[in-house]
């Protein structure tokens, strides 16, 4: 009896654990929104700030998905080595971009406003960046995947309409294309943005 009670304890504290640690897509965008806020609105200095906008990127967005989805199908010509390079060069690339952009707010105030759960990989979070006396109200939708649901990723972010990693993609194709179908063309524009 003694031996029951206790596997039934345990038991129920691997059940709570778990579900502590499986995210609900609509409070990963409320966490990640706040963490932002509390380093834009903190008297750091821009470079400390770009450093933990980037830990919150890496922990948050599942960059090496959007990198091969921003590729297109010349992801599938690219030998191992390749793809360690594009890797490698997008992430750089991806930090950078969203670091710079994000830093220049001083307090964003972003409000989850909706969650649709389109099947079990995806769920779309709707919010609102609320209006400024600089800026209008912005609708940004975020793609979450969830096909591990302990440990949800942001896949693309949809801004009033306008996928970024779908605008991204039609950059790097046309890239690609201008020169020849040559990919290293894409990876030197990729490192002349991040020597910037």
């Amino acid at each position: 009896m003694k031996k029951s009670k206790i596997l039934i304890f345990f038991f129920t504290i691997i059940f709570f654990s778990n579900s502590l640690s499986a995210k609900e897509p609509s409070k990963l965008i409320e966490e990640i929104v706040n963490e932002a806020s509390i380093i834009l609105s903190s008297s750091d200095p821009v470079e400390s700030k770009i450093i933990k906008l980037n830990n919150i990127a890496e922990n948050n967005v599942d960059i090496d998905g959007i990198s091969m989805y921003t590729l297109g199908n010349y992801r599938k010509v690219l030998n191992e080595d390749e793809k360690i390079k594009y890797k490698k060069l997008f992430k750089s690339y991806f930090l950078k971009s969203f670091s710079s952009r994000l830093v220049d707010y001083s307090d964003p105030k972003i409000t989850v406003v909706s969650s649709n759960k389109v099947n079990e990989k995806y769920t779309i979070v709707n919010t609102i960046l609320e209006e400024t006396s600089k800026n209008p109200e912005i609708k940004i939708d975020w793609r979450i995947y969830t096909k591990n649901p302990e440990r949800p990723l942001i896949r693309d972010l949809i801004v009033e309409g306008l996928s970024l990693a779908r605008t991204q993609k039609e950059e790097f194709k046309s890239i690609i294309q201008n020169n020849g179908g040559d990919i290293n063309y894409l990876f030197k524009s990729l490192e002349e943005f991040i020597i910037k």
